[in-house]
């Protein structure tokens, strides 16, 4: 079961560094749907994952290209810490099913707008409004 988990956590690792996503968008559903997890271990699971060592190899990579806004980063960050903790107290408080139904409407809602940013309509269009 062990390399399991080893093979999730660089396939993930590799859509982190790839595409910038943060682990959960993928490491969750093969967590809940590939290993069976309930959607709250899953999260609590990801959420470990977010330490230090998840972005690391990537943020260098980056950093190192010149990549990196430290500014944005830093203040993100900190809404990162504050928002997660209110964040989790919400969660906490759902079942798993509607954890797991918040999930997938945020999934769908940024595939959405990432879909919607990657075919722009053309300026005729958007004049014609």
């Amino acid at each position: 079961m062990a390399w399991i988990y080893a093979l999730i956590g660089v396939g993930v690792g590799i859509l982190v560094g790839f595409m910038g996503v943060g682990g959960g968008v993928i490491l969750i559903p093969a967590l809940v749907y590939g290993m069976h997890m309930q959607q709250h271990i899953a999260q609590g699971t990801s959420l470990f994952l977010q330490l230090p060592p998840l972005g690391v190899g990537a943020l260098l990579m980056y950093w190192k290209r010149g990549k990196v806004d430290w500014v944005a980063g830093g203040i993100c960050a900190l809404g990162i810490l504050l928002g997660g903790y209110f964040g989790s107290e919400f969660a906490i408080g759902l079942s798993s099913k509607a954890l797991s139904e918040w999930f997938g409407v945020f999934l769908i809602v940024a595939a959405v707008l990432l879909w919607r940013k990657s075919n722009p309509r053309p300026a005729a269009a958007k004049a014609a409004e």
